[in-house]
């Protein structure tokens, strides 16, 4: 919520990500669960757009009530752009979940960050933006 309220504002910025303690300790696991969030949240702020193809009135009267969305092609070509899709929460059903590990939330943000932190290389910055850096730094010693 604490994301939620602010995006829904205007702000394009968020406070507080992968701190607990009130900022007194910061956890890689807590970034990765809180990004998860933040990603659902810009999708939110997105909004759904309305017209005559997000509505899919003619499917809806093709399928009739009581009838299956999931297999018309309307739904297959859309539900990956107008849901926000979870990484680290997992939402199989019961069943599926502990058949493949019953990992928690944290469990996956854990094994995220770690592959992150192993793994992640950044891009160098430009050369003139380095540039500048140095002329800062070296600014500031004098």
């Amino acid at each position: 919520m604490t994301f939620l309220l602010p995006a829904m504002a205007g702000s394009n910025m968020l406070y507080g990500m992968g701190m607990l303690e009130l900022g007194v300790t910061f956890s890689h696991t807590q970034l990765v669960l809180d990004a998860e969030m933040a990603k659902m949240v810009r999708r939110v702020i997105q909004g759904v757009d309305v017209n005559d193809y997000t509505m899919a009135v003619e499917e809806i009267k093709e399928v009739e009530p009581g009838g299956n969305f999931l297999t018309q092609q309307h739904t297959i070509d859309n539900m990956h752009t107008e849901q926000a899709r979870a990484d680290i929460f997992d939402r199989k059903m019961m069943d599926n979940w502990k058949a493949s590990g019953s990992k928690t939330a944290k469990e996956n943000a854990d094994e995220r960050a770690r592959e992150i932190l192993e793994t992640h290389e950044p891009e160098p910055l430009d050369e003139a933006v380095q540039n500048k850096l140095k002329e800062i730094v070296e600014s500031v010693k004098k």
